[in-house]
């Protein structure tokens, strides 16, 4: 937990606040010494500020933030939370709420409840508690994901776990498929990623596998897809100067982005597992340095979609996608097949040069490097189109996502 700390602190700050909150409760939970007293305490202290509980069994506790006891019956309760029909946990802060209040509430009263001995909800971090605003994120039972996502399950089942995580199984939603670095976990960053970005929207995230797994639920079933504003999270400058802890603090900047997302189409709340593999085959698309190569909404690419039917092995034996590995290999090979990639999507040596920060003359001897080893010529639009597919078919056939895909919901 203190190396996924670290690493979601360098991140974003809220989300690893967050996940500091679970972490101080899950702690209390394993530490086979919970009672009343000791919730109550620690809950103040963690919140700054007065916190109490009331349990079904007569047991009462209110403590300060300083550790102090208070007197059993609160001032001004400032948010609680219901225990069942005579029992409750509350919080007594000055002015407003704050930020985590919700968060740290939802997590005591899991407590509580282990206290008096009835069977806990599932953990998901208020979001049984939290009404379902567009803007609200929130880190989400990996379960209950799992269950709106299984074809195996019934839809009555699938609707309750929905309404669970605090979503109206009436309205559809688009799923978010998110894959980073592969020796860090996928939930963090797709955490980061999405307390980065701004969605109109209610948002679930949590890690499926591999996979960091996103639920977008927009408000009245607005199609508006999220792909944009994910593009605008990849491309904070933020995130390229963060020092990697688990590298070191002299990575290269570019280093540092190593996310790809897939979007997946709008689809009825109830069948969300079918905007789930869009986004997972969106996600095969995606490459990891551009913004616009590393966010793939899979309605933006239409037919080309169905090359993914295709076995990835027969994509890989390619000749073309075999000569862009073996170009990719070479001294800043990786660069050369950036620049192929942005000049086949835009057309134009300037823009593409634009896109990658790099001279027109600096991409255009690059692309040249291309035409000359593959025999294309890159401004005939259809050998451009061939580079296009090469690009794609390379892409499909990468073997880290395709043992990713196995082992997917």
């Amino acid at each position: 937990m203190k190396g996924l700390l670290l690493r979601l602190s360098a991140l974003d700050a809220d989300a690893a606040t967050a996940v500091r909150v679970i972490a101080h409760f899950e702690a209390l939970l394993g530490s086979g010494a919970l009672d009343a007293t000791s919730l109550a305490r620690s809950t103040a202290g963690l919140a700054e500020c007065a916190a109490g509980l009331e349990l079904p069994d007569g047991r009462r506790a209110r403590f300060g933030p300083g550790g102090a006891a208070l007197p059993a019956e609160p001032k001004v309760v400032s948010q609680d939370a219901e225990l069942g029909p005579s029992g409750r946990v509350w919080l007594e802060r000055p002015g407003p709420p704050g930020p985590f209040d919700d968060l740290i509430l939802e997590w005591m009263a899991i407590a509580a409840r282990t206290l008096c001995g009835s069977p806990a909800p599932p953990r998901m971090p208020h979001a049984s508690l939290t009404p379902r605003t567009p803007g609200s994120r929130e880190v989400a039972d990996p379960a209950l994901m799992e269950v709106v996502l299984s074809e195996r399950e019934s839809d009555h089942d699938r609707a309750r776990a929905l309404r669970l995580l605090g979503l109206a199984p009436e309205l559809p939603l688009r799923m978010v498929a998110v894959r980073g670095d592969p020796a860090v976990d996928a939930g963090l960053d797709a955490v980061a990623l999405l307390g980065r970005a701004t969605l109109d929207a209610v948002v679930r995230v949590t890690r499926t596998g591999p996979w960091g797994t996103v639920l977008v639920q927009p408000p009245d079933g607005a199609a508006d897809s999220p792909a944009a504003a994910l593009r605008a999270a990849v491309a904070d400058p933020l995130r390229g100067a963060v020092a990697d802890p688990l590298r070191g603090p002299d990575v290269p900047r570019d280093a540092a982005r190593r996310l790809r997302v897939g979007v997946g189409g709008l689809a009825p709340g109830l069948a969300a597992q079918d905007s789930w593999r869009q986004a997972c085959t969106a996600l095969r698309f995606a490459v990891a340095g551009s913004p616009r190569e590393a966010v793939v909404d899979h309605d933006a690419l239409g037919p080309v979609a169905l090359l993914a039917d295709i076995p990835a092995e027969r994509l890989g034996a390619l000749p073309e996608a075999r000569q862009l590995d073996a170009l990719a290999t070479q001294p800043n090979g990786c660069l050369t097949i950036a620049a192929l990639a942005a000049f086949c999507r835009t057309g134009s040596l300037r823009q593409a040069a634009a896109e990658l920060h790099l001279h027109h003359s600096s991409v255009a001897a690059r692309l040249a490097h291309v035409e000359a080893a593959l025999g294309w010529r890159l401004r005939d639009p259809e050998h451009r189109f061939q580079a296009q597919l090469a690009l794609y078919a390379r892409r499909l056939a990468a073997a880290e996502v395709n043992r990713a895909l196995k082992s997917s919901p």
